[in-house]
């Protein structure tokens, strides 16, 4: 059966049409008999025609389809009974759409291409790039909420973890991509998630008892000092149960209890303590991935610096 014919002025023959719009004769006449575009008239013979806007539709229903939605979403969008202009406009809204979609399909592949990453994590990175930038937020939302929920914590140390956003650009790097999916998994880990709690129910201990009281700069301060020194220490090879790194933790303890308690082996264990609950590689790690996804400033790791203390700590107290 030959394709429709007779154009008319100002209108287009199915053959025409297709040929516009990429899409088959079937196709146009498939959308037709379903009512989602239909002919705009029919010649004396009784063939199919349509205009300018029928043919813009049609261009909208194909971008739709290749964007995977479904007919029945198709339909109700252009059953709003909307002009040329409100057809073209949701037209650009779908091609930004499909083009933020390939920027994403190509950061996977660079990323694929960077370090051949497992067919698992492939289709992991692919599902998780593919998150609008809401939904992507959603995921640390969910883990800040389990974390903080329900804790009575200071309002503003809370209020500053929230407004972290997760912000991937456009056309994420593969470094970024990377990033991205293993702080996705991070963050949705019950293990991690309850080890970040942990750190939150000691600093709502604290609170309660008064002993979370120390000024946010004096806490800065001290630790910038803890860094600095044990960085000096471990870079000279100084084990932290050795006597060499006796002067270093009495200076730092001195530090810590200025103006407290006295430097006894308990007030040290204590300390240790503390210092561990407070001290994880992962909760560092948390922060490195959200400054790479987000573009921050690279940052030195500090957990072996602490992690090098608290052992100093216990052995100066008896208790290596």
């Amino acid at each position: 059966m030959m394709a429709d014919m007779e154009p008319q002025e100002g209108l287009h023959t199915i053959g025409e049409l297709a040929g516009r719009t990429g899409l088959s004769v079937k196709a146009i006449r498939f959308y037709a008999d379903e009512g989602i575009v239909p002919p705009t008239a029919r010649s004396a013979a009784g063939y199919r025609l349509y205009d300018a806007e029928a043919a813009a539709r049609l261009d909208l229903v194909r971008t739709l389809r290749e964007l995977g939605i479904d007919l029945a979403t198709i339909r109700s969008i252009l059953d709003r009974e909307a002009d040329l202009g409100e057809i073209a406009a949701a037209h650009v809204r779908s091609l930004d759409e499909r083009i933020r979609m390939l920027r994403l399909r190509r950061a996977v592949l660079s990323t694929v291409a960077h370090r051949t990453p497992t067919q698992r994590e492939i289709s992991l990175m692919t599902d998780l790039a593919r998150l609008s930038a809401e939904e992507r937020q959603r995921i640390i939302d969910d883990y800040h909420d389990a974390v903080f929920g329900g804790l009575d914590l200071d309002a503003d140390f809370v209020a500053r973890q929230r407004s972290v956003q997760v912000e991937l650009p456009a056309e994420p790097s593969p470094e970024q991509v990377d990033a991205w999916v293993e702080l996705a998994g991070l963050v949705q880990d019950p293990g991690f998630r309850e080890r970040a709690r942990e750190m939150a129910r000691a600093q709502e201990r604290s609170r309660a008892d008064g002993s979370f009281a120390q000024p946010a700069e004096d806490a800065s301060r001290l630790a910038e000092r803890i860094a600095e020194s044990v960085a000096g220490a471990r870079t000279a090879g100084v084990a932290p149960d050795s006597a060499e790194a006796r002067p270093v933790v009495d200076e730092l303890v001195a530090a810590a209890l200025e103006g407290g308690a006295a430097d006894t082996p308990a007030e040290r264990r204590r300390l240790a303590e503390e210092y561990a609950v407070f001290t994880d590689r992962r909760v560092e790690r948390y922060w490195k991935l959200m400054g790479v996804v987000n573009g921050w400033p690279a940052f030195e790791p500090r957990v072996p610096e602490w992690e090098w203390f608290i052992a100093a700590l216990r052995a100066s107290a008896g208790t290596a």
